[in-house]
């Protein structure tokens, strides 16, 4: 189609087999949106589209990707907030019959549904590096090394010593966010499928622990993005995240953990309580 419809942080253009999506560099723009600059969506990774209202005078477009065509959202897990989503776009009410228009030209073009058999959209270029609260994390295409801080490794973690993992011995990696408590990106070894991940975050060599600024979405997404496809790339099975009840010691240790930071004044009382019902609900 080649048309564009510019949105708020983000602009649209819609060519013959592709959404072709270039995020601003405003100082409002999400970070995340930043960091991805540019992404080419090709129109075989998206099963549907819609046009919703959106808040103060907006409306909002939005792709629906297919589930395993996009190694970002893989990664992510569901863990975005809508204001991350880059498969969003926001746009003035103004422009909602432009925006309709658009949705209805891209329908019949979305001919593919279901899970995808390999990633259709390519993950972020960068970064290949972030710091971590408690080491330094970095990827060259063939390998994640984890370089341990003196000032936030654990025991554990220094008597492990620095780590090294080839994408080859991997099959899969656990990303949680730290816009949450307590988020880690772990790497899930090939040899370890299935077996129960119970050593905490801040003792496991093969994570490295966010939190307190450290490990931003837009710093610590993309790269486990990167990692996922290139394990996939390699054709290793990915080792599925566990899900369903977790382990009541590893809860109850994240409740006082998030009990400390409320007495600390860095969480407010309607966090704690929102927080404490979540993990309290993982049981």
């Amino acid at each position: 189609m080649g048309d564009v419809l510019a949105g708020f942080h983000a602009a649209w253009e819609f060519e013959s087999d592709s959404v072709l999506i270039r995020y601003e560099r405003g100082i409002r723009t999400p970070k995340l949106f930043q960091s991805l600059g540019e992404r080419r969506v090709p129109l075989a990774a998206l099963e549907g589209v819609t046009l919703t209202p959106g808040k103060r005078g907006t409306v909002v477009l939005k792709a629906e990707p297919r589930p395993g065509a996009d190694p970002l959202l893989e990664a992510a897990a569901g863990q975005l907030k809508d204001g991350s989503d880059p498969y969003r776009l926001v746009v003035p009410a103004e422009r909602a019959t432009l925006a309709e228009y658009y949705a209805d030209e891209l329908r019949p073009l979305l001919t593919a549904s279901g899970p995808a058999e390999r990633f259709l959209v390519a993950a972020p270029e960068g970064p290949r590096q972030f710091k971590a609260y408690d080491g330094k994390a970095s990827f060259d295409g063939r390998a994640v090394h984890f370089r341990w801080s003196w000032t936030g490794a654990s025991t554990a973690k220094w008597k492990a010593g620095d780590q090294s993992f080839a994408v080859a011995d991997l099959g899969g990696v656990e990303w949680r966010s730290p816009e949450v408590f307590e988020g880690h990106l772990r790497l899930l070894r090939r040899d370890l499928a299935g077996s129960v991940r119970a050593v905490p975050a801040d003792q496991d060599p093969a994570t490295v622990v966010f939190g307190l600024g450290y490990g931003p979405v837009h710093e610590s997404l993309p790269f486990a993005a990167a990692v996922l496809e290139a394990l996939r790339a390699k054709g290793a099975g990915v080792v599925p995240v566990p899900s369903g009840r977790r382990d009541p010691a590893d809860i109850a240790e994240r409740i006082r953990h998030l009990g400390e930071l409320h007495q600390a004044g860095l969480v407010t009382d309607e966090e704690f309580s929102a927080k404490k019902a979540e993990l309290l609900a993982e049981l």
